[in-house]
């Protein structure tokens, strides 16, 4: 018998025993369905004296007469036909050790050794050759700053592996993390570096190890449309060949051991879009539809928008290498090459090191002018790039852009291909056939990129008449037959994405010459120009008529998606899990700079202008790419082309270095700065913000909102108003240790800022009672430009109030008053009104959670709404009112014109209130976009069944709260679920539904949520 024969009969010989001692006086059923005949078990029984021995006989006479064809599947097949079932599930759950051993052994196979030069066979690295360093984010309440732009507060830490992850005392959690997301931009590492978690799992070196059984690794660019998870794993992380191991029985053992199976999902981002879809496995998975018991890690490029299926309990960012990493890499790389003197003249070239002095790696720093060791090096597969470009020529590593160094790769191939083919290689640009040929290829590869492929078809490739042969023979591709089982096939492989990236954005950078830029770029969004950062920053390397054109779509593209964003006005995202519109907005500032960093030129520059009226940057959170922004402010600052510019300007760290932040780049009085601190401040750093701020002509906003200011800070700060004469915006929201007495601290200050169009006192209040407020109002006499006052969160009371009201009629450039939570009454709404009545410009008026208002302070307010036609936004949630002034609202409605928002949950109204309001609006507003109304006491299930079938009538509705009484919660009737089922499609920019304390039965509710799903925009139900 051959070997690979003796292998199988071994693997299915080991579970004769057990089925001889399960099936026993059955035997000649199974017989039966293993095709033999009546006189096979008649000689059988007549040679043995029991059952058993019978069976043992049956089996090894099976195994002799098919050989190769005697599986342990068709073994299990014939059990089940033969009703013996018991059986079968025993061998199955023999199997998950013998599963686990295929898959060690799958991993030591596939993974130890790696060829990153898809052009030398002979080159290999180790994973253990790979040191990848993690940061870890953890995502804490978001806190609002200027201009109602939100600002998350990071706490990172740096880590090692996987390991810490699983770590309570690193993440701060109480419970196991199911979740984990490790992001990390284009050749960080994250591939590598889930490969080395994966071995290292599999073997027990980590903790990971010890605490999961069953670790699966997944590449996900493999994925099809319609793969199941377990057909993935079979594909994936076994043997074609392991015995027992099939889809149906890897099931069972997933299904057996769920909470100790890690799933390690590589590169969602490489994920194909059919695969991506709401009912598809992965996206079922990471939303705990299947196996929600298990662990997932995940990574993905930052852009790919994994975050709208999974909200993770830990997030790590991939950093790349640290200084003294990279140091170790190019010693390791160069002594690999038996070239170690070549690789420390790098070292001494770009760091701070005298030749062949052996200073600790933790001493060694980058050369400041290096722009290699700035913006490169840190990432590996850039690193590696480096190593190899300067083992053949250093002239090759000058350039310090991506872009530079792969055409410099490109090259270098080329010129090695030209050596061993004997063909010229010109002085001056690549030959003609080479060129063709990778321009061709460069359309293939960029459609695969828009499918979202990294792995292309031979059969493909050559049907578009591509020299697949040269390509191959440069070695800019690899051929390999697929790793998937499941999906045989031929393909070109790239030695990683970036290079895909750059063929396609030499291909664009040239068809743009003659064609039209949409149409080439096809880009539909920011989010889209995101996830193709790569391709465009490529493209605008290659050329500087092809970085205009593309920086001329991106701007197109901002001005129809953040049309007000000069203003810093940003629409609030439903789901806190998905990017909000200001991290898109930050991250396309970035991605800007990026492409001006690869093409530096006066042209270019413009194009960045138009593309960015404000600037926002994260000082402490971002300390690379500020190299790039400081670019950009000292040419386009020196340039006579632009007035001005705005940025914003966020700090999380206020303890150290504040000064040396700003005043390094803020100087210029061209510069509108607008300026957020997102953390306690002391007096010390109070005293170094005011001195930095002295330096800074141009501040317009200051936000030091929920910063635990005390007096003696606001005195400091106050001191510095003197200097801050253009100030414009000043937030000081929840710092509750203020009190009257900060109060009296901050309106002498009013007078040196009389430029001031926003104060924002609110948020948890600052502690003002009536007495701050009538020393507060006094002062804003001063303030006849303010547009914005929020007090909300302030027992003012009427006696506060009432002081307002004097001056507040001298305010008439007001638009925004917030006096929610001030405790105030029917007596101060009242005297407030008058004031109002005169106030023409107001937009947004809250005057929620005041239970004392009541019907006769909010029948004042109803009789001057028709005066306040500007009038946007309503807030009068929970104000004590009844049926009565609802009725009166209602007939204030039609003049309101303008209005987008309205709220009045939280009040005492019944079925035919509701209904009256409803109908009102639906008949004169085409748009209201946030209607907010529930917790009503008085309107029944059928009450809300007859708002449901008006709602449809308002089509630009975003966000709707239909929520029921508090206790106990409100039935909803079938009938009346199915009409909001019905009504859900004909609101077709519903993002957000609240239906909270709704009971429904189990018809209405199947058919609610259904609706839901299959709204196309409906991002949250509640």
């Amino acid at each position: 018998m051959a070997e690979g024969q003796q292998d199988s009969a071994t693997g299915v010989r080991k579970s004769f025993f057990l089925v001889k001692e399960e099936v026993s006086s059955d035997w000649k059923d199974l017989a039966f369905h293993l095709d033999f005949r009546r006189s096979d078990t008649d000689n059988i029984e007549s040679r043995n004296r029991d059952d058993k021995s019978r069976c043992m006989d049956l089996l090894e006479e099976w195994l002799k007469r098919n050989g190769e064809r005697a599986t342990i599947e068709v073994l299990m097949e014939a059990l089940s036909e033969a009703k013996l079932q018991s059986t079968v599930d025993s061998l199955r759950n023999k199997y998950p050790d013998v599963f686990r051993k295929a898959i060690k052994k799958y991993y030591e196979l596939k993974l130890t050794y790696f060829k990153p030069l898809v052009w030398n066979d002979n080159f290999k690295l180790t994973l253990s050759d790979i040191f990848t360093q993690l940061e870890l984010v953890s995502i804490k309440d978001k806190q609002q700053q200027m201009s109602g732009r939100y600002i998350w507060q990071v706490q990172k830490t740096k880590i090692n592996s996987l390991d810490d992850l699983l770590n309570h005392t690193v993440t701060g959690q109480s419970t196991a993390s199911r979740c984990i997301l490790i992001e990390g931009e284009a050749g960080k590492g994250k591939t590598t570096f889930l490969s080395k978690e994966a071995i290292d799992a599999v073997s027990k070196k980590t903790e990971l190890g010890r605490l999961y059984d069953i670790v699966l690794l997944i590449r996900l660019r493999e994925v099809r449309e319609d793969e199941t998870l377990e057909e993935m794993v079979w594909d994936q992380c076994v043997p074609e060949t392991i015995e027992g191991i099939d889809v149906t029985s890897i099931r069972t053992i997933l299904q057996k051991n769920e909470s100790r199976v890690l799933f390690l999902l590589d590169g969602y981002d490489e994920l194909r879009p059919g695969a991506r879809a709401n009912r598809q496995a992965i996206p079922k998975l990471l939303d705990g539809k299947l196996y929600p018991n298990s662990a997932i890690v995940i990574t993905s490029r930052p852009s790919a928008g994994v975050q709208q299926y999974i909200r993770p309990d830990s997030s790590a960012h991939i950093m790349g290498f640290s200084v003294a990493q990279v140091v170790e890499y190019i010693r390791q790389y160069f002594r690999s090459e038996k070239n170690s003197e070549r690789g420390e003249q790098l070292l001494v070239q770009h760091f701070d090191i005298t030749p062949h002095c052996h200073l600790p790696l933790e001493f060694i720093i980058p050369r400041w002018e290096s722009r290699i060791v700035n913006d490169l090096i840190h990432t590996p597969i850039f690193l590696f790039l480096v190593c190899v470009l300067w083992q053949e020529n250093r002239d090759m590593v000058a350039t310090g852009t991506m872009t530079g160094l792969y055409e410099n790769l490109l090259t270098c191939l080329v010129r090695k291909y030209c050596v061993r083919e004997g063909v010229d290689m010109p002085t001056d640009g690549l030959p003609t056939d080479v060129a063709d040929t990778l321009l061709q290829f460069g359309k293939v590869a960029l459609e695969a990129l828009r499918r979202n492929e990294t792995l292309l078809d031979l059969t493909q490739v050559e049907r578009e008449k591509v020299n697949s042969e040269l390509l191959l023979k440069l070695g800019v591709v690899s051929l390999e037959v697929s790793a998937s089982k499941l999906h045989p096939r031929k393909q070109l492989n790239f030695s990683h994405k970036t290079m895909q990236e750059f063929l396609a954005g030499r291909y664009i950078a040239h068809a743009l010459v003659n064609r039209d830029p949409a149409d080439v770029l096809q880009l539909t969004s920011i989010s889209n120009a995101l996830q193709l950062s790569n391709l465009l920053r490529f493209t605008c390397g290659c050329d500087t008529q092809a970085a205009q054109a593309v920086l001329n779509v991106l701007c197109n593209l901002r001005s129809k998606e953040f049309p007000h964003v000069h203003a810093g006005q940003f629409k609030t995202p439903v789901k806190q899990s998905m990017r909000s519109p200001e991290e898109t907005y930050e991250a396309f500032i970035f991605l800007c700079l990026d492409l001006l960093d690869e093409r530096k030129e006066r042209d270019v520059l413009l194009a960045v202008s138009k593309a960015l009226p404000v600037i926002f940057v994260d000082i402490n959170r971002h300390s690379k790419p500020l190299d790039n922004l400081m670019y950009y402010l000292k040419n386009i600052l020196s340039s006579e082309s632009q007035d001005k510019v705005i940025l914003i300007v966020g700090i999380n760290d206020a303890r150290q270095g504040l000064e040396q932040s700003l005043a390094s780049y803020l100087h210029d009085p061209r510069l509108e700065v607008r300026v957020g601190i997102t953390s306690f401040i002391s007096p010390e750093a109070t005293a170094r913000l005011v001195l930095a701020l002295k330096n800074v002509p141009g501040l317009r906003a200051l936000s030091l909102r929920f910063t635990s200011q005390t007096l003696s800070t606001l005195q400091q700060l106050v001191q510095g108003f003197s200097h801050m004469s253009l100030l414009e915006e000043l937030d000081l929201s929840t710092n509750s240790n203020l009190g009257d007495d900060g109060i009296e601290i901050l309106q002498v200050g009013l007078s040196r800022i009389p430029h001031l169009a926003v104060l924002r006192l609110g948020g948890f209040g600052v502690g003002m009672t009536g007495v701050g407020m009538s020393s507060l109002a006094s002062y804003m006499r001063h303030l006849a430009g303010l547009r914005e006052l929020d007090i909300s969160h302030n027992n003012i009371g009427d006696n506060g109030l009432e002081h307002l009201a004097t001056t507040l009629h001298t305010l008439t450039a007001m638009q925004v008053l917030v006096l929610a939570w001030t405790g105030i009454s029917a007596t101060g709404m009242r005297k407030l009104v008058p004031a109002l009545c005169q106030l023409t410009r107001m937009i947004k008026l809250d005057i929620s959670c005041n239970m004392r208002i009541g019907d006769l302070g909010l029948e004042c307010l109803v009789d001057i709404l028709p005066h306040l036609t500007a009038l946007k936004e309503l807030k009068i949630r929970g104000t004590g009112i009844t049926g009565r002034v609802i009725s009166a609202l209602v007939r204030a409605l039609p003049h309101l014109v303008e209005l987008q928002v309205l709220d009045v949950r939280d009040n005492n109204m019944g079925d035919s209130d509701i209904l009256s309001m409803v109908q009102t609006l639906c008949n004169c507003n085409t748009t209201l976009e946030e209607l907010y109304i529930g917790y009503y006491d008085g309107v029944t299930g059928d009450g809300w069944g007859n708002v449901a079938q008006l709602i449809s009538a308002l089509p630009a509705l975003t966000r709707l709260e239909m929520s029921g009484s508090w206790d106990p919660p409100t039935p909803l009737p079938d009938t009346a679920a199915m009409t909001l089922a019905e009504a859900l499609p004909r609101l077709p920019a519903l993002e957000w539904l609240n239906l909270q304390n709704i009971s429904m039965e189990p018809a209405g509710f199947q058919a609610v949520v259904q609706a839901a799903e299959e709204h196309p925009t409906l991002e949250e139900l509640k």
